[in-house]
């Protein structure tokens, strides 16, 4: 069974500067006061996952999950999730499975729509 190694991500919502979160073996939790990021965390790890309605992460289209600029920070123009799961046991498909680690990317452009990579390429 394939497992989380990593979440990164960069001009997601509130996580304007590269935020990078290893996970461990085992149960994981995600705590903290209101207003932290929990559920844009939750939601990057959706989106880098597949998700493709705006309204599910909370936005009305799909280019407000780029962070959007404060009174102290400026809008960014790119959001970008990569998920890296651990592949040691070779449960990834065929195509995916000459690697111990699986590398998933998806990054949005301002007015551009979303790529994604797998292993660096695109998918």
């Amino acid at each position: 069974m394939m497992q989380i190694d990593r979440l990164r991500l960069v001009g997601f919502k509130s996580f304007v500067d590269a935020t990078e979160l290893t996970v461990g073996p085992g149960l994981t939790g995600i705590v903290g006061p209101n207003g932290c990021g929990k559920s844009n965390l939750v939601e990057a790890l959706r989106w880098v996952m597949g998700e493709t309605s705006a309204k599910r992460l909370r936005g009305g289209e799909m280019d407000d999950v780029i962070f959007a600029g404060s009174a102290e920070r400026p809008a960014r123009n790119i959001a970008e999730v990569a998920l890296t799961l651990d592949n040691s046991a070779r449960d990834a498909p065929l195509v995916f499975n000459d690697r111990e680690q699986i590398e998933i990317v998806r990054r949005i452009e301002r007015a551009g729509g979303s790529v994604y990579r797998v292993n660096g390429r695109e998918v």
